[in-house]
């Protein structure tokens, strides 16, 4: 079985416990959004794609209580302006992940009433010189310390939680056989308990390779992370979708087809 993950940090908690099981499973390793492409093609038997990917595609279904969410600051995900957010005009963003585009463009429309005109940033870029009034950024390389030229700085996790009171999903593990499906939920959800488990040995290993202090990658994947997809993930996710459909970037009444996973943790 093909499953793929992306390579960030965030994602270790979920793949500690599938890296033992190399006799039945391969592990693929990509950026979130070339995952959704890749589930797409057929090159994947599941994977762990960005919600806003999982939701366009109705034979998509989300076959884990697993998932990569946060109630609060997520640090891995941010938006920072240099000028003030009502006078934001042009807006780079992020490729990594399709979920965090969205939510940076829903935010600023609702909460400030700008459209900034989009480009794109992609991995290789430097993303400091972009010359944008604003810029999102995920994965490892927000966890950096935020650079004086944007005095303006959102942690989108917070963000959405204090606005909107919800937990934020940016992640679900998804896929379009029906076969094994059973199975799946298991396997991914004892590898995401695994994980979690042994919080302190995933940041011991890891922490060098992120640029990050032990404790840095302890208090990420301890408290800034959150893997279970409960009702209120559920609750967060279809506000989401609704505020996407306002905004014309997804057809309205889309939702999440799920495979008898919820938690209600």
């Amino acid at each position: 079985m093909r499953i793929g993950a992306v390579s960030y940090l965030n994602t270790k908690p979920l793949v500690y416990g599938l890296e033992s099981c190399a006799d039945e499973i391969e592990l693929v390793f990509d950026l979130p959004s070339r995952l959704a492409d890749r589930l797409a093609a057929g090159d994947l038997d599941v994977a762990l794609i960005p919600s806003f990917e999982a939701v366009l595609d109705p034979s998509y279904t989300v076959v884990s209580d697993a998932c990569i969410g946060c109630r609060g600051p997520v640090w891995s995900v941010k938006l920072l302006s240099r000028v003030a957010p009502e006078k934001i005009k042009t807006l780079a963003l992020d490729e990594g992940s399709r979920t965090s585009r969205v939510l940076s463009r829903i935010f600023l429309q609702k909460q400030f009433g700008v459209s900034p005109a989009l480009s794109p940033l992609l991995m290789t870029d430097h993303w400091q010189e972009t010359q944008t009034d604003a810029v999102l950024i995920i994965g490892d390389r927000a966890m950096a310390p935020d650079p004086p030229q944007f005095p303006y700085v959102w942690d989108l996790g917070q963000a959405w939680h204090d606005w909107t009171g919800l937990p934020f999903v940016f992640a679900v593990w998804a896929a379009r056989t029906q076969e094994q499906l059973d199975r799946l939920d298991g396997v991914l959800s004892q590898a995401r308990d695994q994980g979690i488990a042994n919080v302190a040995n995933i940041a011991e290993s890891n922490s060098g390779g992120y640029g990050l202090t032990e404790a840095q990658c302890r208090q990420y994947l301890q408290h800034n992370l959150h893997f279970h997809l409960g009702d209120a993930e559920k609750q967060g996710l279809e506000l989401y979708f609704r505020y996407a459909a306002e905004l014309k970037l997804i057809e309205p009444n889309l939702q999440l087809q799920f495979h008898d996973c919820q938690t209600t943790g």
